[in-house]
């Protein structure tokens, strides 16, 4: 497989430190608020590329953090009268919830900032003994200047960023370029933890080198994130990392795209601000995830509900054929015949298109077109029925590739329809033997208004519930 490491701007082919295992961290949400669509790009994009490499037969361990102390969660705790801990935990939960409905799998690690402030405590002290940071009235900072490779990963000159700095009179740094690594406690209600500088709290770059040394040690293989994180995140990280380490802290760096609104920067300001429970109510979790799937992760990608509407489209095409095939599997009976062993064998092109997409760069919008390929290969071989066992060999391809790409993982028909519903099926087709067809109509309307769409087949009707 070959990815773009932003760190060298160019195609690499990817090779592990260790062929066992692979080590990605990937940062998470700060936890004070439901997460919106920008945010869900990132956490869509790099499970997929976790499935993948799951899948290609490689062993990953995937950290994705949890910020959950930060200004934002303080200010929360403040508005809502609760406990920082109390906002933070709460909308971990909320996170699970909406990123369960994307079908984003759960990562092998989820470390907490406020479960590993010991370690983040050593990280600082560490950098304060080698000469790359500086205590100031409790507080403590990087000292950006001392790190020879400052602004590798965002290609800026340190030069350039000091013309930009603003220094408030609030703060006593050396350097306007110098940046956090702990907070002193500056207010009563203020969390905060007891430090050999002091009660305070860690800024927020520190932890991530912290907790990422922690669960995948010294130098990782790929660290990942959205592009607004090159700078000044990832690029404090890596000063931190190597400053305390002595080693390269990631082999790979991959960042995905930014999303706009109709073509617009998303904005609270501008109100077009999306919030994906909100999106959840409009379209399902998969929707969200084909959209975002749809176009090649490092490029921009725009929402809207048109392309939403296309997105639900498309998938739709995908659980039809699923939907037929496993109509076909509870109905058919035989053996492939041989012209069906002939289309079988086909498939297989269309998995070679597929892995060859994935190993470019994580290419899903082209593996997309390649299942779509092979749905309108298995629609066109099953029109007039199929054999049990060609439906199981087609529905077992295209299982294997949607798998990958985290869609039809729910059951197409929608669940198990109610007794009613079975009743009414079961009235229309003898209405339909009986040909009463106006009544047949009439049922069919009156279920298509709840939801239930009746598809007449060779081996008869199948139910699909939206």
């Amino acid at each position: 497989m070959r990815i773009y490491n932003t760190m060298t701007r160019m195609k690499e082919d990817f090779v592990p430190l260790d062929e066992n295992e692979i080590k990605m961290y990937v940062c998470g949400p700060t936890v004070y608020n439901l997460f919106h669509i920008g945010n869900a790009r990132p956490f869509v994009v790099f499970d997929t590329f976790r499935r993948y490499m799951e899948y290609r037969g490689h062993k990953i361990k995937y950290v994705q953090n949890f910020t959950d102390v930060d200004d934002k969660i303080i200010n929360k705790a403040r508005e809502e009268g609760i406990s920082a801990l109390e906002v933070s935990e709460k909308y971990i939960e909320e996170y699970y919830e909406d990123a369960g409905a994307l079908n984003v799998k759960k990562a092998d690690v989820h470390p907490k900032v406020t479960e590993n402030m010991k370690e983040i405590v050593e990280f600082v002290s560490g950098l304060i003994s080698k000469g790359f940071a500086y205590e100031t009235g409790g507080d403590v900072y990087y000292s950006t200047r001392k790190f020879p490779g400052y602004g590798k990963l965002s290609r800026q000159k340190v030069e350039d960023l000091e013309l930009g700095a603003r220094v408030e009179t609030t703060e006593v740094k050396r350097d306007p370029l110098d940046f956090a690594l702990w907070k002193a406690k500056k207010t009563e209600d203020e969390v905060a933890w007891d430090s050999p500088w002091g009660m305070g709290r860690p800024g927020w770059h520190i932890e991530c080198s912290a907790m990422s040394k922690k669960y995948l040690g010294e130098t990782i293989d790929i660290h990942a994130g959205g592009q607004d994180l090159i700078f000044p995140h990832h690029e404090n990280e890596i000063a931190q990392s190597e400053a305390e380490n002595g080693k390269t802290f990631a082999r790979y760096w991959m960042h995905n795209g930014y999303i706009t609104i109709d073509n617009e920067k998303m904005s609270k300001s501008k109100g077009n601000f999306f919030m994906v429970r909100d999106i959840l109510k409009e379209f399902s979790g998969e929707a969200v995830r084909f959209f975002l799937l749809s176009g090649h992760y490092r490029n921009p990608i725009n929402f809207s509900d048109t392309l939403m509407e296309q997105a639900k489209n498309g998938l739709a095409r995908l659980q039809n054929a699923k939907s037929n095939l496993i109509h076909l599997i509870e109905t058919g009976t035989g053996q492939m015949t041989e012209c069906e062993k002939a289309e079988c064998e086909k498939h297989s092109r269309f998995r070679e298109s597929f892995t060859a997409a994935m190993d470019d760069d994580l290419n899903t919008a082209d593996a997309i077109t390649a299942v779509f390929g092979l749905v309108t290969a298995i629609n066109t071989a099953v029109r007039d029925g199929a054999s049990k066992e060609f439906a199981q060999e087609s529905l077992k391809c295209l299982a294997e590739l949607t798998e990958v790409l985290g869609l039809l993982q729910g059951q197409v028909d929608g669940g198990a329809i109610d007794s009613d519903v079975a009743a009414l099926v079961e009235e229309r087709q003898k209405a339909r033997k009986e040909k009463n067809f106006a009544k047949a109509d009439e049922i069919r309307d009156m279920l298509k208004a709840r939801g239930i769409t009746l598809k007449d087949t060779p081996q008869g009707v199948q139910v699909t519930k939206e």
